[in-house]
């Protein structure tokens, strides 16, 4: 069994036009290998979509990831400790995309400085989708905590009552 197979579909090889060769596909990873499975989970830690992962050359294809999670528990667990530490990547780029201001103003033609409100939502829209995806990915470190407290910030007072019905009525 090959580890490889054609990206792309041979009929496009086959509509190409006589006398020129078509481009050779790339090769895509099908068969599980723990090099493969830590060059994923390493770029996932480090930020990277999969679907930017599966893009790249030799690498699988998302379907085939999926697959390998249902198939491989090691690596089920690898992918999933990898996803948290891309949630602690996006929180620290929060941060940075925060921090940074050399963008937020400019020099306009005649030399006032004025702020670049696009810039600035641009952003705000960047912390947003990383907040966002860090709850999703780590749930209980970035997810939104809800708590419901009663008066004084204790808990919630509750009382039941039970009603004893006889057979005779009494």
């Amino acid at each position: 069994m090959s580890d490889t197979k054609p990206a792309k579909s041979r009929k496009k090889a086959e509509s190409a036009e006589a006398g020129s060769p078509p481009p050779a596909p790339p090769l895509r990873v099908t068969t599980f290998t723990q090099e493969v499975a830590d060059l994923i989970c390493d770029a996932l830690a480090e930020g990277h979509s999969l679907r930017s992962i599966c893009a790249a050359d030799n690498m699988p294809s998302k379907s085939t990831v999926f697959k390998w999670l249902s198939e491989q528990p090691a690596f089920s667990d690898q992918y999933a400790r990898a996803r948290e530490a891309q949630a602690d990547c996006l929180f620290d780029d929060i941060l940075e995309i925060a921090d940074d201001g050399r963008n937020d103003s400019y020099i306009d033609d005649e030399g006032n400085r004025r702020t670049d409100t696009d810039v600035i939502q641009r952003s705000k829209l960047r912390v947003e989708a990383r907040k966002w995806m860090a709850s999703k990915l780590a749930p209980k470190r970035y997810g939104e905590k809800l708590q419901h407290t009663g008066d004084g910030g204790g808990p919630i007072p509750t009382e039941v009552t039970f009603k004893i019905i006889r057979p005779n009525g009494n």
